[in-house]
């Protein structure tokens, strides 16, 4: 592992493992169960939007510890904080500095993912939930509500019924739940979780990367907008594609029975 930010007699907030074509990247506050504190949002987005913007690296997988993914926000900086607090912190840029993400991003969830930590997991393309996560938007129990997308996304991918009851009583999902109510992929054993996941990235990491991410773009776009409006986004993004040579290769390979050989060109 290397640091992704310079060392100091502290350790990083996070932790980089770059694995051309994919890379890991880690949570590193265990001593709080990784409470995502300002500055470790602010790294943790600084840190992804590097890989975004690294040619070899193609998909991106994010976890935490062996006991919490994220146990959520950091409540000693918040319990005395006043709304003019909150917005001179701005965590809302490196929220939004993650979802501008142009590349999958895969979450590899062991133990809790609870608040901030499963809105972090939501914003991700994929799950992969170890068989002790634990999924819960818990603010309620502590007088406010999600505020970094829990509300929208969580509805999203469960339903607003469902999602309502998760908000209001603030009691998590486990693993087995958020799997049959389509919030997570997989559900594998626990030392299974980082594997599982990097498989799939990689798996994805082999196929065009234009296509991947425009596909990607259709979909998030998609759930964001009318049914209209996403036939029309698919449309384009599926013209698109049939000017790169990826296109050419893959059906070009398809034709002559050989494995394609992806260039993201």
């Amino acid at each position: 592992m290397i640091s992704s930010s310079p060392e100091t007699s502290t350790p990083p907030l996070v932790l980089v493992d770059r694995q051309p074509p994919v890379a890991v990247v880690r949570l590193n506050r265990p001593e709080v169960l990784n409470a995502l504190s300002p500055e470790m949002l602010a790294t943790l987005s600084q840190a992804l939007a590097r890989l975004d913007e690294d040619d070899a690296i193609r998909a991106m997988v994010i976890t935490g510890g062996e006991r919490a993914f994220c146990a959520g926000a950091d409540i000693q900086v918040m319990a005395s904080a006043s709304p003019m607090d909150i917005l001179r912190r701005n965590t809302l840029e490196a929220w939004l500095r993650i979802r501008r993400l142009n590349k999958p991003l895969i979450a590899a969830v062991n133990g809790y993912a609870y608040g901030g930590g499963c809105e972090l997991a939501l914003i991700c393309d994929l799950i992969v939930a170890a068989e002790n996560a634990r999924f819960a938007q818990p603010e309620i129990k502590l007088g406010i509500m999600p505020g970094a997308g829990g509300t929208q996304r969580l509805s999203k991918a469960i339903g607003p019924y469902r999602a309502m009851e998760m908000i209001l009583t603030g009691e998590p999902l486990s693993a087995q739940e958020a799997f049959a109510n389509g919030l997570v992929n997989r559900v594998v054993p626990p030392e299974r979780c980082l594997d599982e996941a990097l498989e799939l990235a990689r798996a994805i990491s082999a196929r065009p990367p234009v296509a991947v991410r425009l596909a990607r773009e259709a979909v998030r776009l998609g759930v964001e907008t009318t049914l209209r409006e996403g036939l029309e986004i698919e449309r384009r993004n599926y013209l698109l594609l049939y000017d790169t040579l990826d296109q050419k290769e893959g059906m070009a390979a398809f034709l002559e029975r050989r494995p394609p050989q992806f260039k993201g060109e």
